[in-house]
């Protein structure tokens, strides 16, 4: 059974965005693609999302879904880090993509670097079912009110 979000830092468990975000649940892209949180936390959070359905002409996870992966991760933890009447919005990104996979399940962990007052900076480390890094995104979001 999932908890409701709340800003405190010891909400490691999946959440109910639907309660938590308005009844906008987790995104319409994010649904689309897959996106499957594990733990959210504003310091750490974790998330999947299926190779299948998410490849580029050759095959292989297009770098922007792990774009959309990592920024879901970022975004959403820094909304919960933000509180009620706030939320947390992507101002910049930026992406190393290191290795492709084909089939199976990419995991990103998002750790905070920065919670300041008003922007915040994760890190999302993508990595295939081996552990092996595919990509490297790093995530800053303005803190804005409702």
């Amino acid at each position: 059974m999932s908890t409701p979000l709340t800003p405190s830092p010891s909400s490691a468990e999946p959440a109910d965005f639907e309660a938590a975000f308005g009844g906008h649940g987790i995104g319409a892209l994010a649904s689309k693609m897959g996106i499957e949180f594990l733990e959210l936390s504003p310091e750490r959070s974790v998330a999947t999302m299926p190779a299948e359905g998410n490849t580029q002409p050759f095959g292989v996870i297009h770098g922007g879904a792990y774009v959309v992966l990592a920024e879901t991760l970022g975004s959403i933890a820094a909304t919960v880090f933000a509180g009620p009447g706030k939320v947390g919005m992507g101002i910049e990104v930026n992406a190393s993509h290191t290795g492709s996979v084909t089939a199976g399940t990419v995991t990103g962990v998002c750790t905070a670097i920065k919670l300041g007052r008003t922007l915040t900076v994760h890190e999302v480390a993508i990595s295939d079912e081996n552990g092996r890094r595919l990509s490297t995104v790093r995530i800053t979001n303005i803190i804005r009110e409702v």
